[in-house]
This record gives structure tokens, sequence and C-alpha cells, in this order.
């Protein structure tokens, strides 16, 4: 029997403001529930390691980039809402 896929993210956060503890809060809950035990976040501060942010383009935070299973998709926000998140990760269908 094959194994779940681990889910890998990498998390854009500018320091302790509200909408980053937001987002790592959001993200972690959601990883809790939809992929217990199988995910890894990074979080990744950009006032402490711009170079990083820079080499993945990022501009803006908080920003969520899924990096495998592939593709690599980006999600800019909070992560407040979590049903189009969870269908722009693939972990959720779309309702017909």
């Amino acid at each position: 029997m094959k194994e779940p896929a681990t889910y890998r993210f990498r998390l854009y956060v500018a320091g302790d403001g509200p909408n980053s503890s937001l987002a790592i809060i959001n993200l972690n809950a959601l990883c809790a529930e939809h992929l217990p035990q199988q995910h890894e976040i990074e979080v990744v501060d950009v006032l402490r390691d711009y170079r990083r942010a820079v080499e993945d383009g990022v501009m803006l935070t908080p920003l969520l980039m899924k990096v495998s299973p592939g593709p690599v998709c980006k999600i800019l926000g909070s992560l407040s809402n979590p049903d189009p998140l969870l269908q722009t990760l693939g972990l959720l269908r779309p309702v017909p």
C-alpha cells in the first residue's frame, strides 16, 4: 500500500505582526485537521531572511507556498478562509 504524500509548506511572514501570527495559527490548524502527520511547515521571517524571500519571488506577506507535492502554488493572506484554501491546495474537491 502506497504511503500518503507528505505536504511541504513554506510560509513567509514579516515578524510577529497580527496577519503573520494569524497565518501561522490557521496553517497549523488546517494541517492538524486535514493532514495529520502528513505535513511539514517551514516558517520564513522575511525580516530575518530576506534573501530567501527574494529567491522565491515573495513580495508580500503572509504568503504560503505549497512546495510539494507539485505543482507548486502560492497563496497570499492570513489563510482565514479554509474552503478556497483547501481547494487551491488540492485537498478539497469542488462541489458540482
